[in-house]
């Protein structure tokens, strides 16, 4: 079981819906570089947002320690072999794009012939223009073929690896954190505070009612090959600013 499961069902005992003196908002967005637009920025709705207050990644650390034996390591090759499928994909995308593009500029220009007399000379000037475009869409239908037949093909290789890896992994942290529920139950009573959590809407944004104290704000975004994971301390002393999850504060890493 990965550690961002671990406590789901455990801590409902705990969890509580927010209430306290003082009104926090998070914010959730995500900047990812596109090759047509450009910096593109998503909210991120549906986002389950955590307050801990405590930092639960210390507790795993020591528990990782403490361990009777080491975690499972992710083999490069596993990790090569993701990076490889995520590049094809992005490379399938973007030739599907471009040819996407091409397919809608020949059918207007096919619409703009059929209103031309064929004896015209603008008609004459669109008919070369479409006959270029039309062998440039042939050639770029090829290319997007050939690389969605490689990404298929490295994703399919891929998926046997990762499961065995995966599996590994769950059964190490289902030994190693077999006590970490207690711990953070105890953490939670000392602190005085309690674990809180909440929903983003659909723009991205979470409201909770939190009690002045040291917390951190936990939340994690599931990528196609990655996840984004924040463990954000700050501290609650009355009204501040909106609290912001980035990209830029995020740790990215792999989904195993």
């Amino acid at each position: 079981m990965r550690r961002g499961n671990l406590l789901h069902t455990a801590l409902l005992a705990v969890l509580v819906s927010a209430c306290g003196p003082t009104p926090v908002v998070i914010t959730a967005e995500l900047s990812e570089e596109s090759a047509t637009e450009g910096t593109v920025v998503t909210s991120l709705g549906d986002l389950e947002i955590r307050l801990f207050p405590f930092d639960r990644d210390a507790i795993f650390d020591s528990l990782t320690a403490s361990a009777p034996r080491p975690e499972p390591p992710i083999p490069d090759s596993v990790l090569e072999a993701v990076n490889e499928v995520a590049a094809a994909q992005e490379e399938w995308r973007n030739a599907e794009a471009r040819w996407g593009v091409l397919r809608d500029t020949l059918q207007a220009l096919g619409t703009a012939l059929e209103g031309l007399s064929r004896g015209q000379a603008q008609y004459r000037l669109l008919f070369n223009d479409f006959q270029d475009l039309e062998a440039e869409y042939n050639r770029l239908d090829r290319a997007n073929a050939a690389a969605f037949n490689r990404f298929d093909d490295l994703q399919k290789a891929s998926i046997v690896a990762e499961q065995e890896i995966t599996l590994l992994r769950e059964e190490w942290a289902d030994e190693a954190f077999a006590d970490v529920n207690q711990i953070m139950m105890m953490q939670t009573r000392e602190s005085g505070l309690e674990i809180l959590y909440d929903t983003t809407d659909a723009s991205g944004v979470a409201t909770l009612e939190v009690k002045d104290g040291a917390y951190w704000v936990v939340a994690t975004y599931e990528k196609p090959y990655s996840e984004l994971y924040w463990n954000y301390p700050v501290m609650i002393e009355g009204e501040m600013e909106p609290i912001r999850l980035t990209t830029e504060n995020a740790t990215e890493r792999p989904k195993f």
